[in-house]
């Protein structure tokens, strides 16, 4: 049967005869086998789901992909299924949409792993042909309930069973559902609660899901050596996307709308080694590097300016890198841009060396934006009276966010901003452990008609941020093979277009 946005959309071929649709089904060779062993993220995949079904024992968790989500008319974006479903399945890029995981409460303790999915459809079916979001004719051939069993080392079952199973004993089980993972399965979570008398109240059930979501932000804080190993491959798959940008500097000059330029350049090679990209990249030249999220990357390159370029390529696993360097486009940094762009780096070398095991991670911005503040008071820009321990008062003082309003560091992995429903004591408050990953990105920001900034600084904007292991005696920076000194800049820049 078509679905709803097909029903409504009436110019698609379908079958509409019977030998049209014997016709169809018959004379196709055998599909080649499409799963050939287990993935190698399954057994992390599994020790994961072991950590959450010790949390919640007894408990029946209902983990959705997500669907398709419409971007005009009759056109989907590319699915990208939701972070605690690929972390705790390992499915990444466009797979699968629609599919559950359920983690079902064992009678003798612990959970069984069921996807719920749309397996492929035979040749014979109306689907084969005729639907365009699930159709092989349309999307492809779909992995059968075997493959994925054999792939994930779960169980599999047909998205058609999910209903009954999910609501079986609901009065006798807690069910918890990640609610903003797909809005439909939520519906029907919900109504299974009210139906058989077993909804505790909106607020209750709401608060319940809500502690599932944070414990699978959590369950990301640290990362096993399979992650690890992704973002190693993520960090070194940007830092080729950099140097192409690099390499193209001069051409994206030369051909006017330079931002659109470099945004072109980068997603072509996250496409290329990866995904694609795991945020829209920032390509600001000039004073929209003031912007702190300049994702327009509209405006044209002058080869006296700065560009900031924040971005990062994500693998098919979902696991994405997070970087970014300022670049001065004539290659060298004038007087002015290098005062800047030093006060940042001492910035973030203060930050780096926050990142240790025993520290908070609220160390790590603490230890960077003093050395923030300690500039902007050389420079005389803080309010007269204000020194540098009187901008840091929380309560009183800040003035130094006017030139640096944002944070220095997040969690990253399979989101750019990773764990982000953890609560503030598991998050802002926690202590660093080994296997976290994440940034340390300071940046100091002067606009263009900011009349505070000294005229010689108006229009610049400077950020060094880079992707960051915490290990047993320190910190590993990941993308330290990408120059972050001034001088070091230059020499990178000169070298990749003498090339």
């Amino acid at each position: 049967m078509p679905n709803e946005r097909e029903r409504l959309v009436e110019n698609r071929a379908r079958p509409t005869t019977d030998e049209l649709r014997r016709f169809i089904a018959q004379d196709w060779a055998p599909r080649p086998t499409a799963t050939t062993g287990p993935a190698e993220v399954a057994p992390y995949a599994a020790t994961r789901r072991e950590t959450l079904s010790n949390q919640f024992a007894g408990q029946r968790l209902v983990v959705p992909a997500g669907g398709h989500k419409v971007r005009s008319n009759d056109s989907d974006y590319v699915f990208r299924p939701h972070s605690a479903f690929a972390h705790l399945t390992g499915l990444g890029g466009d797979r699968e949409p629609g599919a559950i995981l359920v983690l079902e409460p064992r009678e003798q303790g612990g959970h069984e792993a069921i996807l719920y999915f749309r397996p492929l459809a035979g040749r014979d079916s109306d689907e084969f042909f005729a639907d365009t979001r699930y159709g092989e004719f349309w999307v492809g051939a779909r992995p059968t309930i075997t493959d994925v069993e054999t792939e994930l080392g779960l169980t599999a079952r047909h998205i058609d069973e999910f209903a009954d199973a999910m609501a079986k004993d609901v009065g006798q089980v807690t069910l918890r559902v990640v609610r903003d993972a797909d809005p439909d399965v939520t519906a029907q979570v919900d109504e299974a609660r009210t139906t058989v008398g077993a909804d505790p109240g909106k607020t209750l059930a709401v608060e319940r899901d809500d502690e599932l979501s944070h414990a699978l932000s959590t369950l990301r804080m640290v990362k096993d050596d399979w992650e690890i190993d992704q973002m190693r491959q993520a960090v070194a798959a940007t830092h080729r996307g950099f140097e192409a940008v690099i390499a193209d500097l001069p051409e994206a000059v030369a051909r006017g709308r330079g931002e659109r330029w470099v945004e072109g350049v980068f997603g072509l090679h996250a496409r290329h080694q990866g995904n694609g990209i795991g945020y829209d990249s920032i390509c600001a030249a000039g004073d929209h590097a003031t912007t702190m999220h300049w994702i327009k990357n509209t405006g044209d390159l002058r080869k006296g300016d700065l560009i900031l370029v924040d971005a990062g390529v994500e693998l098919d696993s979902l696991f994405t890198a997070d970087i970014t360097r300022t670049l001065p486009l004539s290659g060298e940094f004038s007087a002015a841009q290098r005062e800047i762009y030093d006060a940042v780096y001492a910035a973030q070398e203060a930050g780096l060396a926050a990142v240790k095991p025993g520290n908070r991670f609220s160390d790590i911005h603490a230890a960077a934006i003093r050395v923030i503040a300690e500039h902007l008071y050389e420079w005389g820009l803080l309010p007269d009276g204000v020194d540098v321990e009187a901008t840091l008062d929380a309560d009183r003082g800040q003035y130094h966010r006017r030139w640096m309003v944002a944070g220095t560091s997040h969690h990253l992995g399979i989101d750019v901003h990773d764990c982000a429903l953890a609560t503030r004591g598991d998050y802002m408050d926690a202590e660093l452990q080994p296997g976290m990953i994440l940034t340390v990105e300071p940046g100091l920001y002067f606009k263009a008609d900011d009349l505070l900034a000294p005229e010689r600084f108006r229009g610049i904007g400077v950020r060094i941020e880079d992707d960051v292991l915490v290990t047993p005696d320190g910190h590993e920076n990941l993308s330290a093979a990408m120059p972050r000194t001034a001088a070091d800049v230059e020499r990178w820049i000169r070298d990749i277009q003498a090339r």
